[in-house]
């Protein structure tokens, strides 16, 4: 022990370390792949619906996961409040609000409209993936423009007798690409959360971003999600909260 907080103490006055900085992000991007590697190793199996292996994303596949998920859980006529986070042009959000026909079910899209708020990844810039507000015929389905952290926490507190309400499944789709986002709106949806919650992950198997999200959400909170159905070689998988 004594000789650990020697050879701590030693490299923080003589940071020798920093010789290999420039390689700390492939390092920590190789630490999550294989996190990632193993949690697919160990849920495979599991999966009630499952593409596992494909050699080719198939971005239209989710679909047949979000039909998955209404037929499994019965969420076609049952009261659900749905809330997205990353709604673009609204494509996943208009699928589910057109596949729950319950007048009770509320929907709920958070998205800043302005593109991302940081880059993402070497191939997306901050402000790429912008999209105007969608225009909806529904009544059900309400837009919350504005960055998550700007915006969440008043909207709990707004709807928080509503969103404890046990009659009504909440139905969260994670769409929100970035760590930053994901790893928020995970912990300020924690105290919400009930047994048969279902979360969607639209970017599951991305390292640095939705896996490692997910991964220190459910090692902090001590939270169980049981995966149940994943496509595109877990790009997107579905939880439900136990």
């Amino acid at each position: 022990m004594k000789i650990i907080q020697f050879l701590k103490g030693l490299l923080l006055f003589i940071p020798v370390t920093l010789i290999l900085s420039p390689l700390t992000k492939a390092f920590l991007f190789i630490s999550y792949f294989n996190r990632l590697v193993l949690w697919v190793i160990r849920n495979k199996k599991k999966m009630l619906f499952s593409d596992f292996y494909t050699p080719f994303r198939n971005y239209s596949k989710r679909s047949q996961l979000y039909e998955f998920m209404v037929d499994r859980y019965l969420l076609a006529n049952e009261p659900v409040t749905y809330l997205e986070f990353g709604v673009a042009a609204g494509s996943s959000f208009r699928w589910w609000l057109n596949a729950n026909k319950h007048t009770e079910s509320l929907f709920y899209g958070f998205d800043t409209f302005e593109g991302l708020p940081e880059d993402w990844g070497p191939f997306y810039s901050k402000g790429d993936m912008s999209s105007g507000i969608p225009t909806l015929d529904d009544s059900r389905g309400t837009f919350i423009k504005g960055l998550f952290q700007d915006t969440l926490v008043g909207f709990l507190d707004k709807n928080r007798e509503a969103l404890g309400e046990a009659n009504s499944r909440k139905v969260i789709h994670m769409d929100a690409d970035l760590y930053s986002a994901t790893a928020f709106v995970l912990s300020q949806l924690y105290p919400f959360l009930s047994k048969g919650d279902i979360i969607l992950f639209d970017e599951f198997s991305v390292p640095l971003h939705e896996f490692k999200a997910f991964q220190e959400f459910t090692n902090n909170f001590y939270i169980q999600l049981t995966p149940v159905g994943a496509v595109n070689n877990f790009y997107q998988v579905a939880f439900v909260v136990d």
